[in-house]
């Protein structure tokens, strides 16, 4: 089994991880708290919450699996050397546990608050079938084989597609209202900071070993990291530069509406007596 070559590598790698997972952790926190403070989830695409639901429970099945378990764990030394670490860590099972746990209540957010007219699409519903059922025909090409790497490494696939398909409804919903009210820029913010120190967590590892296995060996972790980044640009260039103006226009208007009918619900001056 591999050792970490230099204790100062080791505690970056570390505290990179653990920045990682509370940025990731905290980013889904401005959502609910939006959510809880409109009492509305208009302008959150539930498609991004039943997609995202796959995405982190396929991801935690892939982390825990790999992280715990030592026969999965031989079959990946079995693979890339045996000299290899296993390139997740406990940051990222408690993420993913805390990912899950996060986008089934603002699921539950979407049940009491209102909607609006929104719903889950069509589309999304097919593709989330599409996924179960395949998951369901690896399980049963994988059990007699005993491919457990194989296994969770479908998992990892489902988790890396479901990130990328995850984001495009709310781009193209921002798109189409040109606007970003409704979802919360601050998840994006923390989300950005979260891909980064994951990305260099990984790149750390890489210098301490001198070798890129973990990149490819991990391949899920590596695109995450780079879908998370991409699509967290996007929105960024979306809420500050492509629709900011009407978001400020927008408030100006209200700011305007409110000076005006001020004066006009303050009750008139009592008539002042005058003495003659």
């Amino acid at each position: 089994m591999a050792s970490w070559h230099s204790l100062p590598l080791e505690i970056a790698y570390q505290v990179l991880g653990w920045v990682a997972f509370f940025s990731w952790s905290f980013s889904f926190y401005p959502q609910v708290i939006l959510n809880y403070r409109r009492k509305s989830v208009v302008g959150l695409h539930f498609d991004f919450l039943v997609l995202n639901i796959t995405k982190h429970s396929s991801y935690l099945i892939y982390n825990a699996a790999l992280f715990f378990s030592p026969v999965i764990q031989k079959q990946y030394r079995e693979k890339y050397g045996h000299d290899e670490m296993i390139p997740v860590a406990a940051n990222d099972v408690a993420f993913s546990i805390h990912a899950v746990l996060l986008t089934s209540f603002t699921l539950f957010q979407v049940l009491i608050y209102d909607r609006g007219n929104q719903k889950v699409s069509k589309t999304c519903t097919a593709i989330s079938a599409i996924v179960w059922v395949s998951v369901i025909v690896c399980i049963i090409i994988a059990v007699p084989h005993h491919s457990w790497l194989w296994l969770i490494s479908v998992f990892n696939t489902i988790q890396v597609v479901m990130t990328a398909i995850k984001y495009i409804p709310q781009a193209c919903m921002n798109f189409g209202r040109k606007s970003t009210e409704g979802w919360s820029i601050g998840n994006i913010l923390l989300d950005l900071l979260g891909g980064l120190t994951n990305f260099a967590q990984m790149g750390v590892q890489s210098v301490d070993q001198s070798t890129f296995v973990n990149f490819y060996g991990n391949i899920g972790k590596t695109l995450l990291s780079l879908e998370v980044v991409f699509f967290d640009l996007l929105f960024i260039i979306q809420h500050y530069v492509l629709y900011r103006s009407k978001s400020e226009n927008t408030h100006l208007e209200d700011e305007e509406r409110t000076t005006v009918i001020t004066p006009l619900l303050k009750p008139a001056d009592p008539p002042q007596s005058s003495n003659i």
